[in-house]
C-alpha cells in the first residue's frame, strides 16, 4: 500500500489563529473542546511547533482514563520538564515542590520549614502557591493539559486556581470532551471567571463540512485533487461528499477510513464502495488493515500495548506481550513505522489516539485478550509501588474475580488515604455496578463506599447506588443501619438535603442497637439546632444520648465525631465554655480518621462564630479545619470553609470581588442550593445596599427563608431580615410585618435568640413603624432574656440597637444615643463596618431630636465613607441627602477627569442603574436626588459614552464606582462562556 503524507491541519485555520494569538498574548486561558478524534490535540501540535526552541517554555500534561491515586500528576508532569532560572529569581515557596518533583529538588530553594511535604498529603494551598510561584518565574510558559475529562479532582483545582489568577508569563490551553466532563460545561468543576487582565478563549471544534473532508483527503494524498482530469475531480468529489456522510466529518475517523481503502497503487475506490461499510466498521478496518503488515512480533506488540491501555515503557511492553526484549524492540520499530503506535514522552511508547487503542484492543481474541491481562497484572504487580488501579482493571478483564476485588478494595484505601475521594468512589461504584461481584462482597464494599462518600464531595452517583443497595435484602442489619447513616451523612452534608438526610439517620437508628456509637453519631447529628423545626430542648436532649450511648461503645473515630457536634452544639448556642470545649477536640491525635473529625468539628466552629460576632475566632477556626482537612484529605469542611467564607468577607466589610465569588458560588452548586445560602445571603445585602431591589428579594428568597426542615436557621432569619428591610425601603409594610412574624416565630420556636441579631432590630422597626409598640417591647425583652447568660456580642450589639429603637419612639433620646453608640462601637470592634454604618445613622437620629447638629454631621459624614468604601451606593446617597438637609458636609472627592467616555463616579451609579434598566424616577428614589438632576445626569451619560439610546448602556466592571471609570457598551463586552 502507499504510504500517505501527514496532513497539514485542515478546516481550522481560524481556530488556529486563535489558539496561537491566546499563546503569544499571556495572561491567557484556553478551552479546546470537542469530541473524541475531532482534531484537538492536532490543532494544540500545530499552535505550539513553532514555538518550540524558542523564547516560551511548552509544557505538555496529559490525563489518562486509568489512573493512579495522584492528585495533580498531569501539571506535576508536565512542569518536570520546566527550564528554571537561578535560585535567585525563586519564591521560597517553591521548595514545597521538592517532594513532588525530585528531577528538580537540586535546583530548587530548600523546603519551607515546617515542610508541609513531609506528608504525601501535604497542604495544598502551599503546593498550588508553589506551582504558581514556579510558572511565575520561569515565564513566558505555554501550559497545555490534553484530555481534562479524565482528570482528578486534584488537578481541576490546581488549574482552577491557576486560571484564576495566572502569572502574567502563563498560556493555559485545556483540550476535553464536553459531554464526558464530570459536570457538563464546568471543565475546572466550578464556574470559571475570568479575572481582570486575562484573555479567556473556548475553541469549539465540529465535524468537517464536505469541502473540508476533501480537503484532508487531498492533504493525506498529498495533492489537492488526486484524481486527474474533469471527470476525476467529479468523481473525487463524490468520493469526498459520501465520506463525509459515512464518517460524520469527523478528522481521525477519515484518515483511518482512506488509509484502509487505499490499493496498492495508491488509488482510492469509488464511492460505492463506502456504501458496503458500516461506520463503526470503518474505524476497526482501518486499523486492521494497518496491522496486516507486521510480523507476529510486532502484533504480540501492538496488542500488549492496546491492553495495557496508557503509554508504556519498553520493558514493560515486552513483558506483557510475553516476548524477549530483542523481539519487542523489532516489533516496536514496525509498530512505530507502520504508524500504528507512537513515541510519547520521556520514552513511553502508546497509540495516537483513544479510538485507535481501542479498535485494536476489540480485535484482539478473547483468550489471548485474558492472557495479556494476567500478563500486565505480573508485569504491574513487580513495580515499587503497585498500580492498584490498573491492578484491579487488569485483573477484572482477566476474569480473575478474588484479584479484582483484592487489588479494586486496596485501590479505593489508598486512594482515600492519600485524599483522592473521587477517584476511590469511582472504584468502589464500579466494583458494585458489576453483576458478577458475589453477592457476599457486596456488603463490605456499600459500607466502605457510604464511609468514603462521607468524607468527600461526590454525593449523586453514591446516593443513587447507596439507595439501591439497601433497597435489596442482603446486607445484615448492622451494615444496613451503619450505610443508611452514611448516606443521612451524605444528604445532610454533601448533598444539602437536610430533611432527607435526617429521614435516613432516623430509619437508621434501630439497625443500630448493637453499634451504640454509630447511633451515638446518628443522634448527635441530629441534635445540631441550625436545621429542622424542632426545639432547642429536643436538640440537647440527642446530644445527652449521644454521649450516654458512647459510654457502652468507645470508638476513637465515633467519639470524636460526637465530640465535635457536641462542641459545634454549644458554640452555635453561645454558651459561655464553648471555647474551652473547643480546646477539647484531639487536634495531634495519630489517627487520620479522627482528624478528619476534628476537621468538621472546625468548620463547624466557623460557621458558629460567625453566627455570634466572634471574627477573629472564626478565622482561627477556619485555618485549622482547612490544615487538618487538606492533611487526611476530608475535601468537605474545605468546601464548607470555602462557604462560609464569603458570610465573613460580607459581615467583616471585604466586598471587592465578593459579588462575583458569590454569583461562582451559586452557579456551582446549582444541584444543592441549600449549601449556597451564605452566597445568597451576601447577593442580596450586596444588592440592597446598591438598590437593586428585586435582584435582593430573589436572593433572600433563596437564602432559605421558606425552607423550614433544610434551611440553615442562623443565615434564614439573617435573610428574614434582609426582606423585612427591603419591604420597608419599598414602603410595603403590611409585607414587611408578615415577614417579621413569621421569622420571630421560626426564631421562638426554635429557642436559640443569639441567631437574632439582625432579624430584632428590624423587626422592632417595622412593629414600630406600624404603631405597635407594646408588641415591640415585649420582642425586645424576649430577644434580651434569650441571650442571657451566652456569649454572642454580635446579639448585644443587636439588642442595644432594639433598645435604641424603642427609647427613640419613646422620646428618650439621650438613652436612644446611647444605646445605638454601644451598638456602633461593638460593630466596630468586631469590626463588622455595614453594621456600624447603620447603627451611626440610627445614632444620627437621635442626635438630631437632641439638638446635636454637629455630632449629627460627623457621624453621617463617617457612615458616607464607610459606606463608598463598601461600594453602598444607595446607602451612601441616603446619607449625603441626610448630610445635604443638616449642613454638614463629606470628605472632599479625588480629583476627576472629565475626558470624553469618562464618567464620574456619581454618572457611574447612574449608568449602572440604566444598565439594570431602572427608570429616572426610580434612579431618583434610589439614589436620593431629584428627577430633574437625574435627567441631567443620564444625558451626560449618554453624551460621553456616544451612544443613542438606553438600551446600549451596560453596567460598568464589579465593585464600588472610581473616579475615571468608565461604562462598557454592548458592543465592546464580549460575554465569557463558562465552558
Amino acid at each position: 500500500m502507499a504510504s500517505l503524507v501527514s496532513p497539514a491541519l485542515v478546516g481550522r485555520d481560524a481556530q488556529l489563529r486563535l489558539l496561537v494569538s491566546t499563546l503569544t498574548s499571556p495572561p491567557a486561558v484556553t478551552q479546546v473542546q470537542g469530541e473524541a478524534g475531532i482534531g484537538k490535540t492536532s490543532l494544540v501540535r500545530a499552535a505550539i511547533d513553532p514555538l518550540l526552541g524558542g523564547e516560551r517554555t511548552v509544557l505538555l500534561g496529559h490525563c489518562h482514563q486509568i489512573r493512579e491515586p495522584f492528585p495533580y500528576g498531569p501539571v506535576l508532569d508536565a512542569i518536570r520538564h520546566i527550564t528554571l532560572p537561578g535560585l535567585d529569581r525563586l519564591s521560597p515557596v517553591t521548595g514545597v515542590l521538592r517532594g513532588y518533583l525530585p528531577e528538580l529538588a537540586g535546583r530548587l530553594p530548600a523546603a519551607p520549614s515546617p515542610s508541609p511535604l513531609d506528608d504525601p498529603r501535604a497542604e495544598r494551598h502551599h503546593l498550588f502557591r508553589a506551582v504558581h510561584a514556579l510558572l511565575a518565574a520561569a515565564g513566558p510558559v505555554v501550559l497545555v493539559v490534553e484530555d481534562l475529562h479524565w482528570a482528578d479532582d486534584g488537578t481541576r483545582d490546581l488549574l482552577r486556581f491557576l486560571s484564576g489568577q495566572p502569572p502574567d508569563g502563563l498560556a493555559l490551553v485545556v483540550t476535553f470532551r464536553r459531554e464526558e466532563l464530570p459536570v457538563p460545561g464546568l471543565p475546572f468543576g466550578h464556574a470559571y471567571r475570568r479575572a481582570p487582565g486575562v484573555r479567556c478563549e473556548v475553541i469549539s471544534l465540529t465535524p468537517l463540512d464536505v469541502e473540508g473532508v476533501r480537503s484532508l483527503t487531498g492533504a493525506l494524498l498529498g495533492h489537492p485533487a488526486p484524481i486527474p482530469g474533469a471527470a476525476g475531480a467529479a468523481a473525487f468529489a463524490a468520493f469526498a461528499a459520501k465520506l463525509h456522510e459515512r464518517t460524520a466529518g469527523v478528522p481521525f475517523v477519515i484518515e483511518e477510513v482512506v488509509r484502509s481503502l487505499l490499493d496498492d497503487e495508491g488509488r482510492l475506490p469509488e464511492p460505492e464502495a463506502l456504501d458496503r461499510m458500516a461506520v463503526p466498521m470503518l474505524l476497526r478496518e482501518a486499523m486492521a488493515e494497518r496491522l496486516t503488515g507486521l510480523t507476529p512480533a510486532g502484533l504480540r506488540t501492538v496488542h500488549a500495548a492496546a491492553v495495557l491501555g496508557l503509554p508504556a515503557d519498553e520493558p514493560l511492553i515486552a513483558a506483557v506481550s510475553g516476548l524477549p526484549q530483542e523481539s519487542t524492540d523489532r516489533g516496536l520499530s514496525q509498530a512505530l513505522q507502520a504508524g500504528v503506535l507512537l513515541e510519547h514522552q520521556d520514552g513511553q511508547y502508546g497509540f495516537r489516539h483513544t479510538l485507535a487503542q481501542q479498535a485494536v484492543y476489540d480485535a484482539i481474541p478473547g483468550p489471548d485478550r485474558r492472557l495479556t491481562h494476567r500478563r500486565a497484572m505480573d508485569a504491574l504487580a513487580a513495580l515499587d509501588p503497585p498500580p492498584l488501579v490498573q491492578l484491579a482493571h487488569h485483573a477484572r478483564r482477566a476474569g480473575d474475580f478474588a484479584a479484582w476485588q483484592h487489588h479494586g478494595s486496596a485501590a479505593a484505601d489508598h486512594a482515600a488515604a492519600l485524599g483522592d475521594i473521587p477517584l476511590a468512589v469511582e472504584v468502589l461504584e464500579g466494583l458494585l455496578a458489576d453483576p458478577k461481584l458475589p453477592s457476599d462482597a457486596r456488603g463490605p464494599l456499600a459500607l466502605r463506599l457510604s464511609r468514603v462518600a462521607a468524607i468527600g464531595l461526590s454525593h449523586r452517583r453514591v446516593v443513587r447506588i447507596l439507595r439501591h443497595l439497601l433497597s435489596d435484602d442482603f446486607l445484615s442489619q448492622r451494615v444496613r443501619g451503619e450505610a443508611r447513616l452514611n448516606l443521612g451523612v451524605l444528604l445532610s452534608n454533601q448533598a444539602g438535603s437536610v430533611a432527607a438526610g435526617r429521614q435516613e439517620i432516623l430509619a437508621a437508628l434501630p439497625d443500630l442497637t448493637d453499634s451504640p456509637s454509630l447511633a451515638a453519631r446518628g443522634l448527635a447529628l441530629l441534635a445540631m439546632p441550625a436545621w429542622g423545626a424542632e426545639p432547642l430542648a429536643t436538640h440537647e436532649e440527642w446530644m445527652a444520648q449521644a454521649e450516654k450511648l458512647l459510654l457502652e461503645d468507645q470508638d476513637p473515630e465515633l467519639t470524636a465525631a460526637v465530640l465535635a457536634n457536641k462542641v459545634s452544639l454549644a458554640m452555635l448556642v453561645g454558651a459561655q465554655d464553648a471555647f474551652e470545649l473547643a480546646g477539647t477536640l484531639p487536634v495531634n491525635d495519630p489517627s487520620t480518621a479522627v482528624r478528619r473529625q476534628v476537621a468538621r468539628g472546625y468548620s463547624n466552629l466557623y460557621d458558629a462564630a460567625l453566627a455570634l460576632g466572634h471574627y477573629e475566632a472564626a478565622e482561627r477556626f477556619a485555618g485549622q479545619s482547612r490544615r487538618i482537612a487538606e492533611e487526611t484529605g476530608a475535601l468537605y469542611p474545605v468546601f464548607l470553609v470555602e462557604m462560609s467564607s464569603i458570610r465573613l468577607d460580607l459581615l467583616t466589610g471585604r466586598w471587592d470581588g465578593l459579588r462575583e465569588r458569590a454569583a461562582a458560588a451559586v452557579e456551582t452548586l446549582f444541584e444543592a442550593p441549600l449549601l449556597a445560602v451564605d452566597a445568597r445571603l451576601a447577593l442580596g445585602v450586596l444588592a440592597l445596599a446598591r438598590g437593586e431591589w428585586d435582584e435582593a428579594g430573589e436572593q433572600f428568597e433563596a437564602a432559605g427563608v421558606r425552607d423550614l426542615d433544610s434551611g440553615f436557621l442562623p443565615v434564614a432569619v439573617a435573610a428574614s431580615s434582609g426582606l423585612v428591610e427591603l419591604h420597608l425601603t419599598r414602603g410595603a409594610l403590611e409585607e414587611a410585618l408578615r415577614e417579621a412574624g413569621a421569622a420571630v416565630t421560626r426564631l421562638r420556636r426554635k429557642g436559640v435568640w443569639v441567631w437574632g441579631d439582625w432579624l430584632v432590630p428590624t423587626s422592632v422597626a417595622a412593629l414600630l413603624r406600624a404603631r405597635r409598640a407594646e408588641e415591640a417591647a415585649g420582642l425586645v425583652a424576649e430577644f434580651a432574656a434569650g441571650i442571657e447568660g451566652r456569649n454572642a456580642p454580635s446579639a448585644y450589639a443587636g439588642l442595644d440597637s432594639a433598645r435604641g429603637a424603642l427609647a427613640w419612639y419613646a422620646g428618650g433620646f439621650d438613652e436612644a444615643a446611647r444605646c445605638f453608640a454601644r451598638a456602633r462601637e461593638a460593630y466596630q470592634a468586631m469590626p463588622r463596618p455595614y453594621a456600624a454604618a447603620r447603627a451611626a445613622e440610627w445614632e444620627v437620629g437621635a442626635c438630631l431630636a437632641l439638638g446635636d447638629r454637629e455630632r449629627a454631621a460627623g457621624l453621617v459624614a463617617d457612615a458616607v465613607e464607610w459606606y463608598a468604601a463598601l461600594g453602598a451606593t444607595h446607602d451612601a446617597a441616603r446619607c449625603r441627602r441626610l448630610l445635604r438637609e443638616i449642613g454638614g458636609t463629606s470628605a472632599p472627592r479625588r480629583g476627576r477627569r472629565t475626558g470624553s467616555g469618562v464618567l464620574s463616579p456619581r454618572e457611574s451609579e447612574v449608568a449602572r442603574l440604566v444598565a439594570l434598566g431602572r427608570t429616572n424616577r426610580e434612579i431618583a428614589e434610589v439614589l436620593f436626588l431629584s428627577q430633574r438632576t437625574v435627567d441631567t445626569h443620564v444625558a451626560k451619560v449618554l453624551q460621553k459614552l456616544g451612544v443613542r439610546t438606553r438600551a446600549e448602556v451596560r453596567e460598568p466592571l464589579a465593585g464600588p464606582p472610581q473616579d475615571g471609570q468608565t461604562v462598557m457598551l454592548q458592543e465592546s463586552r464580549k460575554p465569557v462562556s463558562p465552558e
